[in-house]
């Protein structure tokens, strides 16, 4: 069955509308001799798990171009020097998984099972068409809508215009909401939470449609268009996205794994460990080493060609203290050392990023590790993924953690959120959702009367809310580096934080030494230039031409200095590719982009 399933997913790599949208008998199988019985659905169905669901790498550095990471990486795009020429996304293969899943569906009927299996695995498909089609909304605004496979005569549909982005997105509604009510679920399907189920649905459906309502609430035009949007839909989405929350809250289903007596170490647990655990995570993809899927986290974020995924300081000023007083209003906040600024805050932030005290095994014995200058540029280094075993931070050595991919956690912030923008929130809301996620975190979880001035700079002086913006807070500090804060960013209408500095850790002088792995000896030492009489046991950060202190001889460490970033309004969507467009003219350009 492995075999046939590869068969269904094999394609050609280049191609015109034909090629990857009406292939006859694309599959190279005979639909009603294949499509039998529940186990030939089954077998069809999961090969998506496969070929659909997020990666390793895709979650845990899906973050890396937000506003919360300095790193170089599709540095292009955020210049003028970046048009349709350079986009792709538009190929056969970038096609493939929609003609695959609509032939499932044009089929799938004949095979001899009851009503309510076939609902279930019709479910499933439509699952995936809504996942599909958000994704290619998300980058590209409107896209042609198929929801069939095509006759190859069938020109009018081969190369008809793109469909508008609000057209798609009702579509995808339908499919999603089709999923979250016929899909079924059992012990033997949430086995390490990585099926299709209902729940897993619902919180696709949630996670979709606070994106489509935040989206077209802070954007007054259709970007893809540069026209205001024809109808006003946020509220529709944002409805639709609380009722999902509900249904997976009054459940009981999930929970936060949450105990007082692990609250240093039970927040990283989730992304290190190779079980699952389903108490809190809805939709994972599982690892195993025995069967050979394994995957290379740890050099991600250990050996710089991978990454150099760099938290910035501006970010690490949102984490909260113990006390849940904000870190912002401590007098001198802006000159705390980088060994003093872990001290009685938000236990995540050391779950998150390397602190003073931070150890990893090296050949079994456990050694502190400072921050790692030669990878992190601004010395709040990503622990969030990382096996603290030095053994498996190459390329070729194989990591089997499990991957968290929707979290309850990212249900209670969804509803919080959703609720605050339909202007339902309040104190009962906020201890159904932000209070337990602190106090998981040992924050006090108590709501502050007052909204915080240092995050209504943030978010640009765009909102004002006390509660809004403690949500934002909240969701920053407990989903980083789980691929939904460029989401995020784009629905929120904050492109413009891309072009802000990237500031690393506060230092107070050059070419003095500190103690940044706390063990109360001198270990990292930043200078202009390499001493030509090194200390023995310290670490030399040179800056060099990519990096100054914003005050001269002190201050943040600002990096890639000589990167001009620069946002555009017509970012919040891609270029339709200039390949997509000499293939079919009628599909016809992103407002903006326009040559």
């Amino acid at each position: 069955m492995k075999k046939i399933f590869m068969l269904l997913a094999s394609v050609a790599l280049f191609g015109s509308c034909e090629d990857f949208l009406s292939k006859e008998d694309p599959n190279k199988i005979d639909a009603p001799s294949y499509f039998r019985n529940e186990t030939d659905l089954q077998t069809y169905i999961n090969g998506f798990l496969q070929t659909m669901s997020p990666t390793a790498a895709s979650v845990a550095t899906g973050d890396a171009r937000t506003d919360c990471l300095a790193w170089r990486g599709e540095y292009q795009f955020l210049t003028d020097n970046f048009d349709a020429d350079d986009q792709s996304g538009w190929g056969t293969s970038d096609w493939e998984d929609l003609r695959n899943i609509n032939y499932f569906l044009d089929n799938f009927r004949q095979a001899a099972v009851s009503e309510t299996t076939l609902a279930h695995y019709e479910g499933v498909a439509r699952f995936w068409r809504a996942y599909f089609y958000w994704n290619k909304v998300k980058t590209f605004g409107a896209v042609p809508w198929y929801d069939s496979t095509i006759d190859s005569n069938d020109h009018e549909a081969l190369y008809k215009p793109r469909d508008s982005r609000e057209y798609v997105m009702r579509k995808v509604l339908e499919d999603i909401e089709f999923a979250s009510t016929y899909c079924t679920s059992s012990s033997a399907l949430e086995v390490n939470s990585v099926q299709i189920t209902r729940y897993v649905a619902l919180a696709l459906k949630a996670r979709i449609c606070l994106y489509e309502g935040t989206f077209r609430k802070y954007h007054a035009n259709d970007p893809s268009t540069g026209k205001p949007w024809t109808t006003d839909e946020a509220e529709t989405y944002l409805r639709a996205a609380v009722s999902a929350c509900n249904e997976l809250m009054t459940s009981k289903k999930y929970s936060l794994v949450s105990d007082p007596a692990n609250v240093s170490t039970q927040y990283r647990k989730l992304f290190t460990s190779e079980s699952v655990f389903t108490q809190e995570v809805i939709w994972a993809r599982v690892y195993n080493a025995e069967l050979n899927a394994t995957h290379n986290l740890n050099s991600n974020f250990i050996v710089q060609q991978y990454g150099s995924y760099s938290l910035t300081k501006q970010f690490i000023n949102t984490y909260l203290n113990l006390d849940g007083s904000r870190f912002t209003d401590k007098p001198g906040y802006e000159k705390t050392a980088f060994i003093d600024e872990f001290e009685n805050r938000d236990y995540r932030l050391m779950q998150t990023v390397r602190y003073p005290g931070y150890t990893r095994k090296n050949n079994g014995t456990d050694t502190r590790y400072a921050p790692d200058f030669g990878y992190c540029v601004t010395g709040y280094q990503p622990i969030k993924w990382v096996i603290d075993d030095t053994s498996l931070d190459s390329n070729t050595s194989p990591c089997s953690t499990s991957i968290p991919i929707i979290r309850y956690a990212e249900i209670l912030l969804t509803y919080a959120e959703a609720k605050c923008e339909l202007d339902e929130f309040d104190e009962t809301v906020w201890n159904e959702t932000i209070k337990p996620l602190r106090e998981r975190a040992g924050v006090d979880g108590t709501m502050p009367a007052t909204a915080d001035p240092y995050m209504i700079e943030y978010f640009l002086g765009t909102v004002t809310d006390n509660a809004l913006l403690e949500i934002r807070r909240e969701r920053g500090c407990e989903l980083i580096l789980e691929n939904v804060r460029w989401d995020d960013d784009m629905r929120w209408g904050m492109g413009k934080l891309a072009e802000r500095p990237w500031y690393g850790v506060y230092v107070g002088e050059l070419d003095k030494a500190y103690d940044m792995d706390g063990d109360g000896k001198d270990d990292v030492c930043f200078v202009r230039k390499e001493p030509e009489r090194p200390q023995a046991g310290i670490t030399y950060r040179v800056l060099g031409d990519d990096f100054s202190l914003t005050d001269g001889d002190s201050g943040y460490i600002e990096c890639y200095i000589r990167m001009t970033r620069k946002w555009d309004d017509k970012k919040y969507v891609r270029p339709i590719p200039t390949t997509a467009l000499n293939d079919n003219p009628a599909l016809g350009q992103n407002y903006g982009w326009e040559k």
